[in-house]
């Protein structure tokens, strides 16, 4: 499987690549007064910029891709270069801790957690959003218009029992899974043609335009339909320590 240069695509996720309104919801309720928050793997900073409209938190985004980074400058949130297996923050920082759609790009996703687990304050929660391999095989519209990719999506995205181990080692709590969809209707598929989904560089030439032209042909007739899923896995650093925090 070949590299993906995000440098080069930069450009092309910051004009395509939406925030789910669901895992935007939820990631929100998530944030307590006063918090500190950290989306590692930020990309564009689509998540981590409306995560901080919207609660007035104090936010910060970590991405190893200067060219992510580059159409990402907007304040309030501070975006720095990181790498999520070592995060540059004291310990016991952050309220919450959160990645969207970045696990399978980690070298080493045990560093990451124990990372997350050291930047946490007690009380504090991590949050992993990701794709499980039934959501892989049922993504609409990219799996049926280019069933090629799901092969090698397969290989590259963690199993979610895989992650909860991996995060009940780090020593988090509570480790438990939830899903996650929004219907929708395609009526452009400019992405689709720009490659801003990493799976598309995955698969053939010949592959990728084979499913652009089957999707050109349906969408003449009527919009496509899709629905965005994703899997949310959530931990907690010290639960007991969120409870007394919380009582009255």
């Amino acid at each position: 499987m070949h590299a993906i240069d995000y440098d080069r695509l930069a450009a092309a996720y910051a004009r395509n690549r939406q925030v789910h309104p669901q895992v935007l919801a939820r990631l929100v309720a998530a944030v307590p007064p006063g918090a500190r928050v950290l989306e590692v793997g930020c990309g564009t900073g689509n998540y981590i910029i409306a995560l901080a409209g919207l609660t007035g938190a104090r936010c910060w985004g970590i991405d190893p891709s200067a060219g992510m980074l580059e159409q990402a400058r907007e304040a309030p949130v501070r975006f720095q270069p990181g790498r999520a297996e070592e995060i540059d923050a004291p310990t016991a920082f952050f309220d919450l801790l959160f990645s969207v759609d970045v696990i399978h790009h980690v070298g080493d996703q045990g560093a990451f957690f124990r990372e997350a687990h050291r930047v946490l304050r007690p009380g504090a929660r991590v949050c992993t959003v990701t794709d499980s391999a039934d959501i892989i095989r049922r993504r609409q519209p990219l799996s049926v218009y280019f069933p090629e990719t799901v092969a090698p999506e397969l290989a590259r995205y963690p199993r979610i029992a895989h992650l909860r181990a991996l995060m009940e080692e780090a020593g988090f709590d509570g480790v438990a899974a939830g899903g996650v969809e929004c219907a929708h209707e395609l009526r452009d598929i400019a992405p689709y043609r720009a490659k801003a989904y990493s799976a598309l560089q995955l698969i053939s030439k010949e592959a990728f335009q084979r499913g652009i032209a089957h999707m050109e042909q349906d969408l003449r007739a009527a919009p496509i339909p899709g629905v965005a899923r994703y899997t949310l896995l959530w931990g907690d650093k010290d639960a007991r320590e969120r409870g007394k925090e919380t009582q009255p």
